[in-house]
């Protein structure tokens, strides 16, 4: 088969090789500094959970030339191993960003947790590398805009049929942001591109184990080998999107062309349609649910003892994603909506602290959670897949009705987190590994990412140590007990 002409590899590669850092808007900028913001939050975060002290120690085992920081350790690995690493945090405790769809025809649960894949490949290569803030910026963005555009484009049979999009679109996206900062010209990304997308899998049975968020920290470091191995002249089709036993066609069966051709950066996916921000730590599609929910329990004073059961009516995609109705571990609660539900009611609130796998089995959840039905709603159904539309009906013992609909929950473009509220999830997340004046100084650099000429003033902030990377043992022992005192205090004030 002979290689479409100016087909959507080439027109990835061209966008990438051709774009400066002076071609960017400047709000696509300012979006650009929240995002990285929350994604380096939510992995400092992540670093602390079960399945990223396993990745860790793999990595300990390899002993590696250090030659990149593993967030919220005092480990140095080499590129590849660090990107595996921060990517795994990055999606441990599911709190990373969504992309969300430019048509209604799109499937919400298609779309990739965008952020993670790329800034871990972006984070570990740019300390290697040694780049600028506005390098750092420039090869973040033009790797989110590509994994987005190439996610919105594949037929949503790809997730249907049960692969992770963040894990198999992710790693694309990785894999151009580091060619970027390798300063690849159009050839070495095309090599690069088909490297990356050989590499790509992830599957969704996965969903509520340690697996998934592997699939991040997979995508990550597939993306900076990729790369590695472009640049030392390794081989690969120019064509691996569009050919007919390419990427779209081996992996769903086709694609949307009108959704990337001539769509890179026209506007950037980041503007519109948009990317939303987690304002809870689990699956993507209970969060307008998660938000009605807590509204409704806050403006009525709901107790447990009040409702005699909750109905979450939703479309079809819903419950083929959150596919726990009784779950017995943190990591399939946060793919539950009765866990989800109850929680809610119980403590009023659906943090860190909630997601934790002693809430889940405790007898009083576990009572809540029975009194939860999640069924498709026909009328919901009928509105399409682009947008996580819930309706939530809570039937009092009195028997009283109170219901209510969302479309979208808080973190969506629709209702969007300011800096200050993105700060305030930073330092909650950053709390578990960080001292507060180290989470307060990586704001500040944030807030200013642009002006930094080097990544040394930030990752030292991220490290917890000013000149030097700290034992993380100490400070992580310390900031665990300060977030156990406050989930205590929270459990005071929870209803029962």
């Amino acid at each position: 088969m002979t290689e479409k002409l100016n087909g959507p590899t080439q027109q990835v590669a061209q966008f990438v090789a051709r774009t400066r850092y002076r071609d960017l808007p400047g709000e696509v900028i300012g979006l650009a500094r929240g995002f990285i913001l929350d994604g380096l939050g939510v992995a400092l975060a992540g670093s602390t959970d079960q399945c990223s002290r396993i990745v860790q120690t793999h990595i300990r085992q390899i002993k590696g030339k250090g030659e990149a920081s593993v967030l919220g350790t005092s480990l140095s690995a080499p590129a590849p191993k660090a990107a595996l690493a921060n990517g795994v945090a990055g999606h441990a405790m599911d709190y990373d960003d969504t992309q969300l769809s430019t048509s209604k025809e799109a499937v919400y649960g298609l779309l990739t947790h965008p952020t993670t894949p790329v800034l871990a490949a972006v984070l570990a290569v740019g300390e290697k590398e040694k780049i600028s803030g506005q390098e750092f910026i420039l090869a973040y963005l033009l790797g989110v805009e590509v994994e987005c555009r190439i996610a919105d484009a594949i037929n949503p049979r790809h997730y249907q049929g049960g692969f992770h999009s963040t894990a198999t679109m992710g790693g694309l996206g990785a894999a151009m942001a580091v060619g970027k900062i390798f300063r690849f010209k159009e050839e070495q990304l095309l090599r690069t591109l088909g490297i990356a997308a050989s590499m790509a899998s992830g599957l969704r049975e996965n969903f509520g184990t340690m697996t998934k968020p592997l699939h991040a920290g997979r995508a990550a470091e597939n993306g900076v080998s990729a790369a590695m191995l472009a640049r030392q002249g390794f081989t690969a089709a120019h064509n691996i999107l569009e050919a007919r036993r390419g990427f779209f066609n081996a992996m769903a069966g086709g694609y949307d062309e009108s959704k990337i051709s001539g769509r890179l950066g026209l506007p950037y996916f980041m503007k519109e349609p948009g990317i939303s921000i987690k304002p809870y730590p689990s699956g993507s599609l209970s969060h307008p649910a998660q938000d009605l929910i807590l509204d409704i329990v806050r403006e009525h004073d709901l107790h447990a003892a009040d409702i005699a059961r909750i109905e979450v009516g939703t479309n079809s995609n819903v419950p083929n994603a959150l596919i726990y109705p009784m779950p017995k571990t943190a990591l399939e609660g946060k793919f539950s909506i009765p866990f989800c539900m109850a929680i809610a009611v119980l403590e009023r609130r659906a943090g860190m602290a909630q997601f934790r796998d002693r809430k889940v089995r405790d007898k009083k959840v576990i009572g809540m959670m029975k009194r939860v039905t999640l069924y498709v709603d026909d009328e919901l159904e009928r509105l399409g897949y682009d947008q996580v539309r819930s309706r939530v009906r809570v039937e009092l013992t009195s028997g009283r009705i109170i219901e209510g609909r969302y479309d979208i929950a808080r973190g969506h473009p629709g209702k969007p987190l300011s800096w200050s509220e993105l700060a305030d999830k930073f330092r909650d997340c950053a709390a578990l590994v960080l001292p507060k004046k180290k989470a307060e100084e990586a704001v500040e650099l944030i807030a200013r990412l642009d002006e930094l000429k080097s990544l040394t003033p930030l990752l030292r902030a991220l490290s917890g140590a000013s000149g030097k990377r700290i034992q993380s043992r100490n400070p992580r022992e310390r900031n665990r007990k300060e977030f156990n005192r406050r989930e205590r205090k929270g459990r005071k004030g929870s209803e029962s």
